[in-house]
């Protein structure tokens, strides 16, 4: 039998890749997409575009996932979780509170919050989370298309926030005057810098560098095409409802 995906974001470029890749697999079955602003006869290989949460879940998907902004998030994700619906979620910009919510209300169904699903990208996150402990010195830079409107990336944030659990024993920033002001980055979590690049070209990419006496380790990750999220999208589509509550990333359905 296969699983039932509604799509959240569907206009959007992650929101097609989703549909294209659900539809595409042979485990999952496209019921229903949803855009605010859809007219009434459109579609999407076969299936209704929805303007009404309402609407995408009277189509009875098991699985909803969610690629919008953490504004339309806050609003919908409540609502599949008290239609006892699964959700995959790869919107960022959430904040504590927001996760605290989330835990709150997916109590009969589950529900998954990545920072991105890359599987390049997690390991990245991973092997950045191992070395910490290391070395003394890190930066973080994250290059994205120029549509992106937040810096820096959840996946820097989220890159930061475990190499600053990892270790505390960064050395402190020697810069005393900066030429250009904002030119050391922003401040992360340990003290740990972060640099965010918007470029025309560019599509999801980060680099984290560490220093220590004499050596340096560079951990870069590159997403070329928006395909790259796509085969840990439907993988959290399968795994999904053997992880009840709020799982924060894909390193536990990787088994990392």
């Amino acid at each position: 039998m296969t699983i039932r995906v509604g799509v959240l974001g569907a206009a959007g470029r992650m929101g097609v890749a989703v549909c294209d890749a659900v539809h595409a697999d042979p485990d999952l079955s496209l019921v229903a997409a949803f855009d605010p602003h859809a007219g009434a006869d459109s579609e999407l290989h076969g299936v209704p575009v929805v303007n009404s949460i309402d609407d995408l879940l009277a189509a009875e998907p098991q699985v909803v996932v969610d690629f919008t902004v953490a504004e339309a998030a806050r609003v919908n994700l409540p609502r599949v979780a008290e239609a006892g619906v699964h959700a995959v979620v790869g919107t960022t910009g959430f904040e504590d509170a927001d996760l605290d919510m989330l835990r709150g209300v997916f109590t009969s169904s589950s529900c998954l919050v990545a920072a991105n699903f890359a599987i390049s990208a997690v390991l990245m996150m991973r092997f950045a989370e191992l070395a910490a402990p290391l070395f003394d010195t890190a930066e973080v830079i994250e290059l994205h298309h120029d549509n992106k409107i937040d810096a820096p990336s959840g996946t820097a944030t989220a890159t930061v926030e475990r190499m600053a659990a990892a270790s505390d024993q960064w050395a402190p920033d020697p810069t005393q005057h900066e030429v250009y002001p904002g030119a050391r980055g922003g401040e992360g979590p340990g003290g740990i810098r972060v640099h965010s690049v918007r470029m025309r070209g560019m599509v999801a990419h980060q680099e984290v560098i560490f220093g220590a006496l004499g050596q340096s380790l560079t951990i870069r990750q590159d997403s070329y095409d928006r395909t790259s999220f796509m085969p840990g999208v439907v993988l959290a589509c399968k795994r999904i409802a053997d992880y009840p509550g709020l799982t924060i990333g894909l390193d536990e359905l990787l088994d990392i």
